[in-house]
């Protein structure tokens, strides 16, 4: 599905349009997913309608992607997770990529890195039969959930923890 303009969705209630697109060559550091489940969230609507637009027309939106590998390729080096195999589960958040050496990388608040890219903003996203990411920012999904289940958690699920995280909240508290 892919945005091609801009549009209000009350005057204009289909701004996505469904086509067949040539499956995405790879680049360094990157790993081909086929896509599972893709979560709706509000960011499309704002991307959407102009609140949060894409730096570049046409894209495919899209950020809570639960997929498979179809490629191998190597988990994130922050995490210290191991490699990655073709056929695991895995999914992508907001965070596409970020430079891995800035001040706000290196704690954590890749979001705030000048090279950060927001999947299905900068980058195309889940709702798309295939795509590529940066090896280093898929994260392993487990066993024990689904991926109707996980797709959410890596947007409000995440963002419901990183406050948490981030309040420095403790037992008892």
């Amino acid at each position: 599905m892919v945005l091609e303009s801009l549009a209000d969705v009350k005057t204009h209630p289909n701004p996505l349009r469904l086509l067949s697109l040539n499956e995405p060559t790879l680049g360094e550091g990157e790993v081909l997913l086929r896509m599972t489940r893709c979560g709706v969230c509000h960011t499309e609507l704002d991307e959407i309608e102009g609140r949060t637009p894409p730096p570049h027309l046409p894209v495919i939106l899209g950020h809570q992607v639960v997929g498979t590998l179809e490629s191998d390729g190597f988990a994130s080096v922050r995490e210290q997770t191991p490699a990655l195999s073709k056929g695991r589960r895995v999914g992508v958040a907001w965070i596409a990529s970020a430079c891995g050496h800035c001040d706000y990388c290196k704690s954590g608040q890749e979001n705030l890195c000048a090279e950060f890219k927001a999947t299905g903003r900068d980058i195309n996203g889940g709702y798309a039969e295939y795509m590529k990411i940066r090896a280093d920012f898929v994260h392993p999904i487990p066993d024990s959930i689904s991926d109707s289940e996980a797709a959410p958690l890596l947007c409000a699920g995440a963002v419901g923890y990183r406050a948490l995280r981030v309040c420095n909240l403790h037992n008892g508290r």
